[in-house]
């Protein structure tokens, strides 16, 4: 990591990590409003309106101008300010009580610096001129060049006047009673399921982040980010085995969406369900068997063994088995690939990402084929592409890196109980909880909950098993796509470098033809 100027306020990342059983759920679908077209909503036409953007920061865009001219001072090719205030509320449920709330506060400002493929970063917490400039100078001094870079142009304020974060009611606003309501009822409605159900945990969390950026290219732009999340964790118990489900939800919303959208008691219903379900479970098959992937909830196979690998990083690294592959067949012709960061209240979704560009629905696969890349700006300027929106960074004391947003493979044409019916014996895959992928492709996912499939039809429930397979193998190995696409839980949190930013994905229901299960029978 690249100096910095003082230590970091400690961010608070996400509780629930991509991997650890948090997209293996189906949020409702999207109403006509809230589909993903990529369609940001003009302020005027909501009844729903943007958060306002309050400037914490106490900078004008005549020091933030002269901060970046001592950041190019040393040679730099580029320059970038980012600011960042935060607030964060948390609430966690167990043992039948409130057992912890948390407020946290955070205010910091991160500078990149660009020579070439040299990146200096330096930040501080500490927001008087002196100490910004000095972080400034930390950056400049890692990428350095032989002459002076040129002055930066006037600032320009370039923030647009349209939102994707819909809210009505917005959860910073809301008292800390109407938020600990929240928690109990989930809570109550997972104990109450069922008298197997031994132990329940419930947490809520809100955040809402001013952020202003400003670089040596005369870009100011601004944004209001609110987050939410609503989680359950049911544990059960019979004879001695234990089990446990989770469900939960949120996103880029207002508090409004737990009565409109998912209620905490379909969260600690279904959290309850799941756990009480797996006591019945039978032991995995194993071997190769035909798999059918459920809609939504096997999102994050694609985001894990595709998307990834598809951050323009790892490609002009040559670490990723797609790097010599733009233009290439690498899947069935069923198979089309998109990230979208405009989905109207998404968690992946923003109004710009982290170096301030407008984010724009990518194309990643068509038809099997390699089309696009996830770029931020050092990956672009060094492989000569098309920004599309996706640097982010999990706070002000990180530098940003391309990443995933809302993943998914796009629907097809096949009704999802063909799909079904056109496997005599196979494996249905309802969950995962979490896997593992190399650079070169293969991967292993473990199922959190599957079911046996017998002419046809879904038959006994399957806890345990592990599918494993490479992914260039698999996405040839598609040969029936749903017309059902749908997102996993808006709860997903997705980890890379060391840093934890907020994604969803999706996926309608798929049939791929072979594929290894591990599993003890």
């Amino acid at each position: 990591m690249s100096p910095s100027v003082s230590p970091a306020f400690a961010s608070t990342s996400e509780l629930c990590h991509h991997g650890a059983a948090v997209h293996d759920k189906k949020l409702p679908r999207p109403t006509k409003r809230d589909s993903p077209n990529g369609n940001a909503v003009p302020l005027g036409q909501s009844l729903r309106g943007p958060l306002s953007y309050v400037d914490h920061f106490g900078l004008s865009p005549a020091d933030l101008r002269s901060v970046l001219g001592v950041a190019l001072a040393s040679g730099g090719d580029f320059a970038e300010i980012f600011m960042e205030y935060r607030t964060y509320d948390f609430i966690n449920m167990e043992e039948d009580i409130i057992k912890e709330t948390a407020e946290a506060v955070s205010i910091g400002l991160g500078i990149r610096v660009i020579r070439g493929d040299r990146t200096g970063f330096g930040y501080t917490n500490d927001l008087s001129l002196d100490k910004v400039r000095k972080a400034a100078q930390t950056a400049a001094a890692i990428a350095h060049g032989k002459s002076a870079g040129a002055p930066p142009p006037a600032l320009r304020d370039r923030t647009r006047a349209t939102s994707r974060y819909l809210i009505r009611r917005p959860a910073h606003k809301a008292s800390l009673r109407s938020k600990m309501a929240l928690v109990r009822e989930a809570y109550a409605a997972a104990q109450a399921f069922d008298k197997r159900i031994a132990k329940v945990k419930a947490h809520y969390s809100d955040s809402l982040r001013h952020m202003c950026i400003a670089n040596s290219e005369g870009l100011l732009v601004h944004d209001t980010r609110p987050m939410v999340k609503l989680v359950c964790v049911a544990i059960s118990e019979k004879d001695g085995k234990r089990e446990s489900g989770y469900w939960g939800g949120g996103g880029r919303v207002g508090v409004e969406y737990f009565s409109d959208t998912l209620t905490p008691r379909r969260i600690g219903e279904e959290a309850a369900r799941e756990a009480v379900l797996l006591l019945e479970a039978v032991e995995a098959p194993a071997g190769e068997m035909p798999i059918v992937l459920a809609p939504g909830h096997s999102g994050v196979l694609i985001h894990e063994a595709v998307g990834h690998l598809l951050e323009a990083d790892f490609n002009r690294k040559k670490t990723s088995v797609f790097w010599n592959k733009m233009g290439k067949r690498v899947g069935s012709p069923l198979v089309t690939i998109y990230d979208d960061p405009t989905i109207p209240s998404f968690r992946g979704s923003y109004n710009i990402d982290d170096e301030g560009t407008p984010p724009r629905k990518t194309l990643l696969i068509e038809k099997g084929i390699v089309r696009g890349l996830l770029q931020d700006k050092l990956s672009c300027r060094l492989m000569r592409g098309r920004l599309t929106g996706h640097g982010r960074r999990e706070d002000y004391s990180c530098a940003p890196i391309p990443r995933m947003a809302n993943t998914y493979i796009a629907a097809g044409d096949d009704a999802p109980e063909d799909i079904l019916r056109s496997v005599k014996k196979g494996f249905y895959v309802a969950s995962l909880s979490g896997g593992q992928v190399e650079d070169s492709g293969k991967f292993t996912f473990s199922v959190s909950l599957g079911y046996l499939i017998e002419d046809g039809k879904l038959t006994a429930p399957v806890k345990q098993a592990t599918l494993i397979g490479t992914n260039i193998d698999i996405l040839n190995k598609i040969d029936m796509v749903g017309s059902d696409l749908e997102f996993g839980l808006q709860t997903g949190t997705c980890s890379k470098e060391g840093q934890d930013v907020p994604v969803t994905d999706g996926c309608p229901t798929l049939r791929i033809a072979k594929m290894t299960v591990g599993g003890t029978s």
